[in-house]
């Protein structure tokens, strides 16, 4: 059986929510597998290595009009473009970014990530030798694309095995979204000691889980903040749900604030690997193929960094090699295992 949304989960889950169930059924048939299939042929999209910078910063989901929205808060935030990202969700940007046509400058390159999926797609191939029983199709046709593996890049670390999971306070969590600051530790420390051409941070937020406010009140997550795909189901309550995701954006860009101070970069890009949509033209969230311009329309944001040697970061390479324990804990705290 090929393997895609059509599951008795969705199918019960479309009585409850029905205009979700043609997102999760319709368009996944209709569009995103011949469109996931076009991609691996030719690129939909532009690829960062294709642009000038040095270092990249991808928020995670970022939507255009969420960062134009926040941007007079930010001095670093004037002018924001916009690109056409290779990918609808992280797997497929991951596939795409990461190809051989760009192996001189992968080569050259840093990749720092907070999330999962260049363990799966840049290490392990995961998507290549899955099974379409156990995976979406729209995942199993990622493996068509010549992705290089991670050892072709310059400097790569997996952020989420520095963490202390479950342990309580806003850098020890135990919902499975890393912290910025993470990110940013790493950030400034491999800028400052790695000769490097160009260094690419990808932070998790703004993708769910929201945790920024329950960090802020020390509490546990409101369902909105959790599974926002069943709240607005429920509630048909948008604006709860885009506020939250701006707090969400915030506390990241706060952190992208205090890294600007200490790294030194003079090309610096603010992007994403994709969006979100949150209900417009029925589709919700980001998948593998969408083409849904809330989801793979991205911001481009150029400025530059000077390190002031403002901040010291506290954050060490981890002394044991645990990552697929550290994956498999991820994947399900970001909803993507049962």
């Amino acid at each position: 059986m090929l393997k895609h949304d059509v599951t008795l989960k969705n199918i019960r889950k479309s009585f409850k929510y029905p205009k979700q169930a043609i997102d999760e059924t319709l368009y996944e048939i209709g569009y995103r597998i011949p469109s996931t299939y076009i991609n691996t042929r030719r690129t939909i999209g532009t690829n960062v290595f294709s642009r000038e910078w040095d270092l990249l910063i991808i928020l995670d989901t970022c939507r255009v009009d969420a960062l134009t929205e926040v941007a007079p808060e930010y001095d670093f935030i004037s002018d924001i473009d916009s690109i056409r990202s290779v990918g609808g969700r992280s797997p497929e940007w991951i596939a795409k970014t990461f190809v051989d046509k760009y192996k001189d400058e992968i080569q050259q390159t840093g990749y720092l990530s907070a999330n999962v999926f260049p363990e799966q797609i840049l290490r392990e191939k995961h998507h290549e030798s899955s099974s379409l029983s156990n995976e979406q199709l729209t995942y199993r046709l990622l493996g068509r694309i010549p992705t290089v593996d991670v050892e072709s890049l310059g400097h790569y670390e997996y952020l989420y095995r520095y963490e202390p999971v479950g342990e309580p306070g806003p850098l020890g969590h135990e919902d499975g979204g890393t912290p910025p600051r993470y990110v940013t530790d790493r950030g400034i420390t491999v800028n400052r000691t790695k000769n490097l051409d160009r260094l690419m941070l990808h932070y998790l937020q703004p993708h769910p889980p929201y945790v920024a406010n329950a960090l802020t009140e020390e509490r546990d997550l409101h369902k909105y903040e959790h599974d926002w795909w069943g709240y607005i189901g429920e509630t048909g309550d948008y604006e709860t749900i885009w506020e939250t995701y701006l707090d969400e954006l915030r506390y990241v860009l706060d952190d992208v604030e205090l890294l600007l101070e200490n790294v030194n970069a003079e090309t610096v890009a603010i992007s994403a690997d994709h969006g979100e949509a949150f209900g417009e033209f029925w589709e919700y969230g980001h998948k593998t193929g969408s083409l849904h311009p809330k989801v793979r329309t991205v911001p481009w944001v150029e400025t530059s960094a000077s390190d002031e040697k403002t901040y010291s970061p506290s954050f060490d390479p981890p002394t044991s090699n645990t990552k697929g324990q550290y994956i498999e804990k991820q994947l399900k705290a970001l909803g993507y295992r049962n």
